[in-house]
């Protein structure tokens, strides 16, 4: 691949996301919807008027469909991932069945601190599941903070292309494999700014399973399996490289800015996810996601909803799942299932393995972005701020 970061390239990059940014738009503008789908009522606001003259907007309409999370405990790692993988078997044959190969997308932000990474031992347990259902090649592959490779051989990996001579594992490092798609975030001043995500995670013929860790983090307040995915595929530069760039730091770009980044890639990302398993064998509390220290949990977690799986997950750290701004986002906008009501368990009761996770110390800050918008001047028209009993411009 050519060089792909010089000014002039870097410049038409952002040209591109913005193209591609209005071309989604129009195209979501012009779906029509299906025909018998029930429509969300209108809203309307105290004092007359409609929903979008101000006063409370139209809600959300719900996501109808339910969705499924495999919960399991017990005391052997490798075990409880593979069984929490065959509890939800039906589900995943039909996604399988037509890829030609899997991506298991690891959970390595650091790559020396094992209770901050993807245990060997959780890859074991998906590879079992694959090598009696799959039986086609599996890519191991992630894009880590560090040296992905020297991550690999740190946590063990390295052992399980003999082991499982069948699937023709492989190990992959997203960053030196250097092929991306471009995806238009925004940076700290809501300027448009394009990021590169690892292709091979958006490959069609891939059936793509991310083995998250559950862990506390300072700034998504936990990280499960959509964080590890969303925040995986940034690449950055590769160790032999003599220009360095990291478009990982694009998405820490202040609280609100980062979480909503979080929800735009999950978006993005969602329609290429196969499955995710959150390994809660030996979860991590207080300054995650690398610094934590260990809680004995013994819970593996399976759903091919990413935000089912995540919002069951926050459920048995402890945490209120309003809490998370970019998991609310994904909820709100159906990227998946967020109402527990709508949420089928296969296993024990969440009230049954619920553990308070001490979060991180600096989660007050953290929490700020559920309050009001105080960084930027209220809108140019207005001589005070907006309320709601001030529609009359709108009519």
């Amino acid at each position: 691949m050519s060089n792909p970061y010089s000014r002039r390239n870097l410049f038409q990059l952002a040209s591109a996301a913005a193209a591609s940014m209005l071309a989604n738009r129009w195209a979501l503008a012009q779906q029509a919807p299906q025909a018998g789908a029930q429509q969300p009522a209108r809203v309307k606001p105290p004092g007359g008027g409609t929903a979008l003259g101000g006063g409370h907007p139209d809600p959300f309409p719900p996501l109808e469909r339910r969705s499924t999370v495999a919960l399991v405990r017990g005391e052997d790692r490798r075990k409880m991932v593979y069984e929490s993988l065959k509890a939800i078997d039906d589900q995943l044959q039909p996604r399988m069945k037509n890829k030609k190969y899997a991506v298991i997308k690891p959970n390595n932000v650091s790559t020396t601190n094992q209770l901050a990474a993807t245990h060997v031992d959780a890859l074991r347990g998906i590879l079992d599941y694959f090598e009696e259902r799959f039986r086609k090649p599996v890519v191991i592959a992630e894009s880590s903070a560090g040296d992905t490779l020297q991550g690999y051989e740190n946590f063990k990996y390295t052992v399980l292309p003999n082991e499982y001579k069948k699937l023709k594992v492989s190990l992959v490092d997203l960053n030196r494999e250097a092929k991306y798609v471009l995806k238009p975030i925004i940076d700290y001043n809501l300027h448009l700014a394009p990021v590169r995500l690892a292709s091979r995670l958006f490959d069609p013929d891939a059936f793509v399973l991310c083995s998250a860790v559950m862990k506390t983090h300072n700034m998504a307040i936990v990280t499960l399996s959509v964080k590890n995915m969303v925040l995986g595929a940034p690449l950055h530069y590769a160790p032999e490289e003599k220009i360095r760039w990291n478009d990982k730091r694009r998405y820490h770009v202040g609280i609100r800015q980062s979480l909503y980044n979080m929800y735009l890639t999950a978006q993005f990302m969602q329609p290429h996810w196969g499955a995710a398993i959150i390994d809660g064998y030996e979860g991590m509390e207080g300054n995650g996601p690398a610094s934590g220290t260990p809680v004995p949990h013994r819970i593996v977690l399976a759903s091919t909803d990413y935000i089912a799986l995540d919002r069951v997950g926050a459920e048995c750290m402890g945490v209120d799942a309003n809490w998370l701004g970019w998991l609310k986002f994904c909820g709100e906008a159906g990227v998946g299932q967020w109402d527990l009501a709508r949420i089928d368990i296969r296993g024990p009761k969440i009230a049954e393995v619920q553990r308070k996770y001490r979060l991180h110390a600096d989660i007050e800050r953290e929490l700020k972005w559920m309050g009001p918008m105080e960084e930027l001047p209220v809108n140019l028209g207005w001589v005070t701020p907006f309320r709601e009993h001030n529609t009359e411009a709108y009519g």
